[in-house]
Parts: C-alpha cells; sequence; structure tokens
C-alpha cells in the first residue's frame, strides 16, 4: 500500500497551539511530537489511527484514511489530575494513573506553590503525597544540609529516583547521629531546581523488578519542562517567626537576654529579633526553538539564600536551628530530531550549595578538655561550625527510534555529588593557643555512570492490547572519601608536634577539678577525615529486564515483571513482580500488586569510617565508626553485609465519579537483613584502645521489619461561573514493627538496642493527614490546608547510659526499669499544621502571593529534660522545629 504524508496541528480549547503533545500511530507505537507552533508531521499506510496524549487534557484518538492530507485537533482540558498520563510504574504509553495497576501520585509544582505555598522538592511531597515524609534536621552534621526523605515509612535509601525516567545517583552523604534515616544514604531531591520540574509522579508500590535496587518502597519520578511549558521567572521572599513555643529556663538561647553569637560576648545585650532565617529564592525557566521538527532547549536556572535559624536550646546546645544555605543551580532539557523518526535528547544540571550548621557548644566548664578557655581563648566557650561545600552534577544522553513498530531508547546517565566539610569558629584544643580556627576537614563523594537500552512496544491486536518492554541497564559506582588538613584530625604534643606516641612525647592536659584530663585532638564540632579514613572503592552492575501488560479484556488487566541483576561484589539477585487491575463498574477500578524485591548495600555502607568524639551521659570518649570490612568490625565478629529483601503486596480501589477521583490502598512490606547502624559498642582490645578507641559501632544487617499501611487520595474540583472550587484530601497510616534482631552473639543492647530500634521505627509519624482547600475567581485564588501529623516516639541518650532521676541523681539505665524507660522516652503528640497562601493577578502576566507556613507557629512538643537526640528542646519531627514561616512571592510568566 502507498504511503501518504499527514500533516496536522493540535490545538486547546482557546485554539492556542499545544507544543510538545504525543502523537502516536496506534498499533505500530511509531511516535512524534507537536513542534512549538502546535504542529506535527507524519507518514500513514492505509487507514490509521493516531492517539494524541498531553499531561493535563484528555486522550484523544483521530481515524485518518487514504486521502486525509491534514489533522486538526482540539485538545479538552481534564478535570482531574489522577486521569494524568503517567510515566513511571508502567511502559505501556496508554496508560493513565486511574488506569494504572498500582498507586501513583502527579503531582505539579504550580498547583502545589499555588494552593500550599511550598517551594523545595521535598517540601512539596511532604504535603501534597500521602505517605511520604521529609523535613529538616537540626544538630545531625551534614543532614542539616541534604534533607533526608523517606516514603511509607521505609529508609532514604529505599525509595528509588529518576529524572525523566532515568536513575538519578544518590549522595555520597550517610546519615549519621540523631537524624531520620539513620545509616542510610539518600538522593538530595533539593538538588533539582523547582523551576525546572513540570511534574512528579510517585509511585508508592515495591519496583524493583522493574526498575532495580533501592525501590522496595516505591519510585519518585521528576519530569522536567519542556517545549511546551510557559516561559516564567519568579522571586520568592521570607522569614521565620523566632518566638518558639515552650517554657524555657532564663537566659537560655532565643532569649532576649542571650547574646546571638555565643563567640562575641558583646552581643549579649542585643535583642532578639521578631525574625530570623530570613531567605531569598529567585528563578526563571525558558525555552527556545531549535529547528522546524519540533526540536528545543529548555533552560532553568535558581538561586536561595537562606540564613541560619536559632531555636531555644539548653546551654550545651547553644547553637541549635536550621543550617544556612546559598544554592545556584541551573538545568537544561533539550530534544533535537536527527530524522523523522530518530531524536536525540539531552538533560542535566548542576547544583552548588553552601551550608553553614551549628555543632555541639564547648563550654568554658566542660569536664573534658574540649574549651581553651584557661589558654585566653574563647572565655565565654564557643559553638562551632559545621560548614559544606556541596555540588551535585548530572547528564543524561541518549536516542530514541522507532523500528518496525519497536520503541527504542539508549542513553547514558553520568551524575556526582561531592559533600566537602569545612569547620569554622572552632579548635584543635591539643595546639593551645596555636589553634587555626578553621579546618578543611575532607569529604566524600560518590560517582554513578548508568547505561540503559530500553525496548517497547503496543499490540493492540493481541486480546485488548498487549504492551511489551524489555532492555538491559550497565551501571559503575565509584565512592571516595578524602582527607582534610592534618590539623582537623591530628592530637599534637605538648611541644606542638605531631602526637605518635614515640617516646618522650607528651598529651597536652588540663587540669579540672582533681582531675587531669588529657585534651582531645582534631577540631571540635566534626573531626577531619584522616589518611587512615580514605576510601577509593568501584563496583559494576549488570541487569536485564522483562516488563509486560495484557488487557485480556476491556475490563481486565495482568502485568508481570522480572529483572535479573549482577553486582560485582556481592553477586546475583532475581526479583519479580504481578500486577491486576479490574474495571468493576463505569469510573471504578480494583487494583492489586505482589511483588518482591531487593536493596544491594551501598559502598558507603561498606566502607565508610569516621573517628569521632561521642558525647553522652557517661561523658565523652574516642569513638570509632568501623567500616564493615575492617580489622575492628572482624574482631567483634561483624558479618560482611549482605542485600536486604523484601516481599510485599498491594490492593485498593481507584475511582473517577463526576467531579471526584478516589483512590485508598493497602499495602504489606516485610524487609529481611535490613541495614542499620549499631549502638557503640566498647572496646576493650588493647591494640585498638593504644590508637585511642574507646569505642566502636559499624554498619549491620541488623532486623527485619514489617510495614502495614493505608493510603488514602480524595479530591474534587467544581466550577460556578467564574468561580473555581477544589479540594484535596491525602492521608496515610502506617505501622512498621521489628520481627528480629539479627545480633547472633553480640550484645544486643549494643547491637541494636532500644535507642536504635525507635530511630527506625520513628521514621514517619504513624499517620499523616492533609486537607488541602483551594478557591479561585478572576485575580484572586487562595489556598488553605490543614496537616494532621501523628505521634512519635524517641529514646534520647539515656538510653545507653546513666539516667538523670527527677532529684538530680544518675543510675545506669535499666530497660526493664519502667521509670528508666519514661525518662529516656521523647513524645511528641499529635499536632495539627495550618498553611495559607493568598494569591493576586496584578496583570494577565504578573501574579503576586502572600502566605506563612505554620500559620499558628506550631512545634513538637518541648522535651524539658535537657536529653532530646538532636539536643534543642525538641527533635526535628513531624512538621520540623523552626516554627511559622512567611512568605512573598512574585511570579511572571511570559
Amino acid at each position: 500500500m502507498m504511503q501518504q504524508s499527514v500533516k496536522g496541528i493540535i490545538v486547546d480549547a482557546d485554539g492556542k497551539p499545544l507544543a510538545g503533545v504525543d502523537v502516536l500511530i496506534k498499533g505500530q507505537g511509531e511516535r512524534v511530537v507537536t513542534n512549538l507552533d502546535g504542529v506535527f508531521e507524519l507518514s500513514l499506510t492505509g487507514v490509521s489511527t493516531l492517539v494524541f496524549r498531553y499531561l493535563g487534557y484528555e486522550t484523544q484518538e483521530v481515524r485518518v484514511s487514504p486521502g486525509d492530507t491534514s489533522v486538526r485537533v482540539v485538545m479538552q482540558s481534564s478535570s482531574q489530575q489522577l486521569t494524568e498520563v503517567s510515566v513511571v510504574g508502567s511502559r505501556n504509553p496508554d496508560r493513565t494513573s486511574t488506569d494504572s495497576p498500582v498507586p501513583v501520585d502527579v503531582i505539579t509544582p504550580e498547583s502545589v506553590v499555588t494552593s500550599v505555598g511550598r517551594i523545595e522538592v521535598s517540601e512539596m511531597l511532604q504535603f501534597a503525597a500521602p505517605s511520604f515524609n521529609a523535613n529538616k534536621q537540626n544538630g545531625a552534621d551534614g543532614a542539616d544540609h541534604i534533607v533526608p526523605a523517606t516514603l511509607r515509612g521505609l529508609g532514604p535509601d529505599q525509595v528509588l529516583v529518576l529524572i525523566n525516567g532515568k536513575r538519578r545517583h544518590q549522595s555520597s552523604l550517610i546519615n549519621l547521629m540523631g537524624t531520620r534515616g539513620r545509616g542510610n544514604t539518600g538522593t538530595d531531591l533539593n538538588a533539582i531546581p523547582q523551576a525546572a520540574i513540570k511534574r512528579i509522579e510517585v509511585l508508592r508500590d515495591g519496583a524493583a523488578a522493574q526498575y532495580g535496587s533501592d525501590a522496595i518502597a516505591g519510585v519518585i519520578n521528576i519530569v522536567t519542562k519542556d517545549a511546551s511549558d510557559t516561559p516564567q521567572a519568579f522571586v520568592n521572599v521570607g522569614a521565620y517567626n523566632t518566638n518558639a513555643q515552650g517554657e524555657f529556663p532564663k537566659g537560655a538561647p532565643n532569649t532576649e537576654n542571650h547574646y546571638l553569637d555565643d563567640s562575641k560576648p558583646g552581643n549579649a545585650t542585643k535583642r532578639r529579633p521578631a525574625l530570623d532565617g530570613e531567605s531569598l529564592l529567585a528563578g526563571f525557566n525558558y525555552s527556545l526553538k531549535l529547528g522546524e521538527k519540533g526540536g528545543f532547549v529548555n533552560i532553568t536556572g535558581q538561586y536561595k539564600n537562606a540564613a541560619r535559624i536559632l531555636r531555644a536550646s539548653p546551654e550545651y546546645r547553644k547553637g541549635f536551628g536550621g543550617a544556612a544555605l546559598k544554592v545556584g543551580s541551573g538545568f537544561v532539557n533539550a530534544m533535537m530530531p536527527l530524522s523523522d523518526n530518530v531524536e536525540f535528547y539531552v538533560f542535566g544540571g548542576s547544583n552548588f550549595r553552601h551550608g553553614d550548621s551549628y555543632a555541639f557548644t564547648r563550654n568554658p566548664n566542660d569536664s573534658d578538655g574540649r574549651s581553651l578557655e584557661k589558654v585566653g581563648i574563647y572565655p565565654n566557650g564557643f559553638t562551632p561550625k559545621i560548614t559544606s561545600k556541596i555540588v551535585d552534577n548530572a547528564i543524561t544522553a541518549g536516542i530514541r527510534t522507532a523500528i518496525r513498530g519497536w520503541n527504542v531508547d539508549f542513553s547514558n546517565t553520568f551524575g556526582k555529588n561531592t559533600f566537602h566539610y569545612r569547620i569554622i569558629e572552632t579548635v584543635n584544643a591539643t595546639l593551645l593557643k596555636n589553634t587555626p580556627h578553621e579546618f578543611d576537614a575532607g569529604g566524600h563523594a560518590l560517582l554513578v555512570n548508568t547505561t540503559d537500552i530500553n525496548f517497547n512496544r503496543y499490540f493492540d491486536d493481541i486480546l485488548s492490547g498487549f504492551n511489551l518492554a524489555f532492555g538491559g541497564q550497565y551501571r559503575v559506582e565509584n565512592f571516595e572519601i578524602f582527607s582534610g588538613e592534618e590539623a582537623s584530625y591530628s592530637m599534637y604534643d605538648t611541644e606542638g608536634k605531631l602526637f605518635t606516641g614515640r617516646e618522650g612525647q607528651e598529651k597536652p592536659t588540663v587540669e579540672i577539678g582533681d582531675k587531669s584530663v588529657v585534651r582531645p585532638g582534631g577540631s571540635q564540632g566534626f573531626p577531619g577525615y584522616s589518611p587512615d579514613n580514605v576510601v577509593d572503592k568501584s563496583r559494576s552492575n549488570l541487569a536485564v529486564y522483562l516488563d509486560t501488560e495484557l488487557d485480556i479484556t476491556e475490563k481486565i488487566l495482568l502485568g508481570g515483571a522480572l529483572r535479573f541483576e549482577n553486582y560485582t561484589d556481592f553477586g546475583n539477585t532475581l526479583t519479580g513482580k504481578l500486577t491486576t487491575r479490574i474495571k468493576l463498574l463505569d469510573g471504578l477500578n480494583f487494583r492489586a500488586s505482589a511483588s518482591t524485591g531487593f536493596r544491594a548495600p551501598s559502598l558507603a555502607q561498606r566502607f565508610y569510617n569516621l573517628k569521632y568524639t561521642n558525647i553522652s551521659e557517661t561523658g565523652l570518649t574516642e569513638s570509632f565508626l568501623a567500616s564493615n570490612v575492617s580489622p575492628v568490625a572482624k574482631s567483634f565478629g561483624i558479618e560482611s553485609l549482605k542485600q536486604e529483601t523484601s516481599v510485599g503486596a498491594s490492593a485498593g480501589l481507584a475511582a473517577k465519579l463526576g467531579i471526584f477521583t478516589f483512590s485508598v490502598d493497602a499495602y504489606w512490606i516485610d524487609v529481611a537483613n535490613r541495614i542499620l547502624l549499631t549502638g557503640i559498642f566498647d572496646v576493650e582490645d588493647k591494640k585498638f584502645k593504644d590508637k585511642g578507641i574507646d569505642g566502636a559501632q559499624f554498619f549491620i544487617n541488623g532486623a527485619d521489619t514489617r510495614t502495614l499501611g493505608l493510603d488514602l487520595v480524595v479530591s474534587a474540583k467544581k466550577s460556578f461561573g467564574d468561580s473555581k472550587i477544589g479540594a484535596n484530601l491525602t492521608g496515610n497510616i502506617n505501622n512498621m514493627e521489628i520481627l528480629k534482631v539479627n545480633n547472633t552473639k553480640l550484645d544486643r543492647k549494643s547491637f541494636f538496642g532500644m535507642r536504635d530500634q525507635h530511630f527506625v521505627l520513628a521514621s514517619a509519624p504513624n499517620s499523616k493527614f492533609a486537607l488541602n482547600l483551594n478557591y479561585e475567581i478572576k485575580s484572586f485564588n487562595m489556598g488553605l490546608t490543614f496537616t494532621r501529623f501523628a505521634k512519635v516516639t524517641l529514646m534520647d541518650n539515656q538510653a545507653g547510659g546513666d539516667v538523670t532521676l527527677p532529684n538530680g541523681k544518675k543510675e545506669a539505665f535499666n530497660k526493664d526499669n519502667k521509670e528508666h524507660v519514661k525518662i529516656a522516652t521523647d513524645t511528641y503528640t499529635s499536632k495539627l499544621v495550618t498553611d495559607l497562601v493568598l494569591g493576586f493577578k496584578l496583570h494577565k502576566h504578573l501574579k503576586f502571593s502572600l502566605g506563612s507556613n505554620n500559620l499558628f507557629n506550631i512545634y513538637p512538643d518541648q522535651q524539658t529534660d535537657d536529653q532530646t537526640e538532636q539536643g534543642g528542646y525538641w527533635d526535628s519531627v513531624q512538621m520540623g522545629a523552626s516554627g511559622a514561616y512567611y512568605f512573598a512571592r512574585l511570579n511572571y510568566q511570559f
């Protein structure tokens, strides 16, 4: 049969051209995209059906007969977000999120900013996706600078992040100390500029069989802007209310009687300002046309400058609050057709971040030799600052084509995260008056390079439709720890020479009461990485997968996936997944899935190591976080890390009934051999004692867990003349239990005691519900959101040492003593947070918004025993511990 050329134009209901619309030849899989003028052109043979898909619009089909040379299609706006085409969760090109056999949330930044006012990616998802949780940490070293995030209460490294469907590299930071996701590495979602994001797809279901390691809890796919998006520029300014809620001792930080910077006593008379944490966020997004066949380049630039946040805290934690951040980021997304059915694409970006956060205070009356008031340095004590320089670069390049009905996608993704520490306003106490006050403390880096090839074809003549996808992936990873300057990690003798333990050398001491205390070496606040800590380790991974979906009838779908992976450092794994969707009634679907999953131990978990000063109820000790492969680990009988494995299932209903969309999904996830960070073991071996190591902790396959939960999403939207009203209710109920602790013959308290168990169990509140109400009329809009966080329970460091009783006496902690457990338990009762944003359209291109996140200045419950994990009167749980944030935003659309 003869081929004919067909040219078409796609417009919206107002007649405006739509760029970037997907145009597919049904049954053949061939695809083109409309150019900036909404125009497409392709060759057809005989009678054909064209499928038109565009985010936010109803999918349409048009039959084209021989002799038809032109097509004009008017796309109708979709009334509900859940009908949008999603990329993640199904490789079927015709699958919408309501038709998907697994739950997928589709979130657009514009809708979140308009209705809630949240501007960082982690904040958007925290208040828009039901089982996503993330908040900024205080007093958690590097985690103050990169926000750890969780899905369905699992670890930050048990959710996989994709950018435009391609695997994103993780951060090189491994979360330590008293932070959420302790012992895990996660992906830095905030490294992607908000202005570059078209939509975010959150797959709330195990997907390791489809996407590989880390997808135990689900997948987050960030889709970036392209030629179809309206160019814009914006500026957002804001600040936090400093009136922390609680009853604090007179003279505590954050009251009018306390100095703002403890290194500058002259500040003692200054009053506390009403606002702090002032921030500026500005950015732009712009698209340019490349050629005449739909090519484009979309460019984003964004800058953020936020000051430190200071909140009330005990005497030993005079600096407590959110880190200062200066962030510059850029992102480019481009596509260029090379021929009628071949296109080259490239996307990627850079993120440069400088962080500045508080460490624990070194007071002049400390009994461990850290302060230097007796040699005339910091006579009032000091609070070291942990600063960081974080560089995050990534680029993906690939070719898409269609060959005999098969869609082929070949790509390579390179990503690298570097985290470099510099400790300021501090000392090396062993250098006495000759100490520097700033130290290069070294850092770490993670490089990931991933090569993918994917094949996909939809067969509309097999039953009611059959989609077949398969492909392969080769990934190389490299993890490094690089050392800092000598003084950041070393001890010096009384003559100021490097202490090596040779005969005649004496350690600097200080007389405190009737004791002579040896001063600790290294930079106070965060010790530098030494040459002994240096790591440069690599591994590779080869994977192949098969992913299918079969519409047995128009009402019944069955899907299945298999994935085989081989790692050079731990071997093979095979995972599988089965899914189904049944259309019970018109607009009502039942969906279910069952899957196995895995997560390979990260290179950081295998090789990370650091010597540091541990501060607890028992005093100051030198501890060593030993690598899993170290002699110290082997001397304790610590086994080599192996993969985490999971078994999970979900079942639910999804419906679109008139103006309402509704979904409810129950889930179960069992994870075996979870990789965790132990407590601190006492070191008795003299060969390690001689190296100054009093305690050691390790990464281990510590426990098996079970998570049961329920996700709920209900939304509605209705127009009344010039008015539009919308309501969205999202909710999550999540319960995790520890089924087994794998301590073998090791002491259970040190291996994975009550305190460490609470870190895992408190990864997310047991429930979170959010109700968002929107109203729009002509040039005005309002968004009002109520978010309720359930109770969170932690155990502070008294659970690992001595308990301070109400009468001031101390006793050794006993887990069988109910009073001891009660004192060591930090309980944060449920809280309700209100967000409000008001928007005013000043001009057809210009919009002004004003609002507040946490309008009523709600804080977690104050803990008055001065023993919280992060050292303040609250931990960074639920909505965080920064209080109300007020903001104004100006947005210009070109």
